[in-house]
């Protein structure tokens, strides 16, 4: 029986985790290991600090208490497998919002998949795109999105994963319902257009503190290519192929003949 982990930085009471398992379960066994509260944004970063707790909910389900979803991955393969047991495929997700262009730097969701392929697994992140507060979620739920990973996850299972070590793919689905669902294109990173917005507030003592703002989802138009905020504004789910490697190699020969 073919064996998917799979986690998520929403929390693990997340609707979209929850929607990603019971799309799963028809592949074979499936293991969530999840942050206890939501990690958005949190980056791969491991917990060093403080030592973490798996918190059993029931059967091949925990929490990780006050875990990053590296720390998920991480500690996941550590303590419920070992060399000879690994699980086949990890997923994280199901997303609530996107993680397109450099959003994948911050991403909790990415990240889960870069620990992944780091250990050697194959890996997906999958993110639902939706505008806004993310408010009209329940207006096309995560239909689209389950059918997406599943198509994927057993392609994967039963052919091998399609791209070579230390990658994984980036899938964001576009807000729309699965009959209007263009299909699927592979896509390039986008270039995310940022603002720097932060609302400051005071506490009862005067105090000021800061909430950092929610950017608008707008992006670089790139002439000759289609990026993956493209494939979403046109109603295709967008599957980008990432790499660890962040070396800019185009660079070196005139980064040497500079030094």
């Amino acid at each position: 029986m073919k064996h998917i982990l799979v986690t998520n930085d929403d929390g693990f009471e997340s609707k979209g985790l929850h929607e990603l398992v019971e799309a799963l379960r028809p592949l074979g066994r499936v293991t969530v290991v999840a942050p206890t509260v939501e990690k958005s944004a949190c980056g791969h970063s491991l917990t060093l600090t403080r030592p973490l707790r798996f918190v059993e909910i029931e059967e091949d389900f925990f929490k990780l208490d006050d875990g990053t979803p590296t720390d998920c991955i991480f500690l996941a393969l550590n303590k419920l497998f070992n060399e000879n047991s690994k699980p086949d495929l990890i997923i994280s997700g199901i997303n609530k919002g996107s993680n397109m262009g450099e959003d994948i730097t911050y991403s909790g969701t990415a990240a889960a998949a870069m620990e992944a392929v780091l250990q050697g697994i194959p890996a997906i992140a999958i993110s639902q795109v939706c505008h806004g507060q993310c408010q009209n979620i329940d207006d096309f739920g995560y239909e689209l999105a389950k059918d997406s990973v599943v198509k994927l996850a057993k392609r994967i299972l039963e052919d091998g994963f399609p791209i070579g070590p230390r990658k994984f793919l980036n899938v964001n689905i576009p807000p729309i319902s699965s009959e209007v669902c263009n299909g699927f294109m592979i896509t390039r990173a986008g270039k995310r257009l940022y603002g720097n917005d932060a609302e400051v507030h005071k506490n009862p003592r005067g105090l000021e503190h800061y909430w950092i703002g929610l950017p608008r989802l707008d992006w670089e138009q790139t002439e000759g290519e289609i990026t993956d905020f493209d494939a979403i504004d046109q109603g295709y789910v967008s599957i980008t192929p990432v790499h660890l490697d962040m070396t800019s190699h185009i660079d070196i020969d005139a980064l040497k003949q500079w030094l």
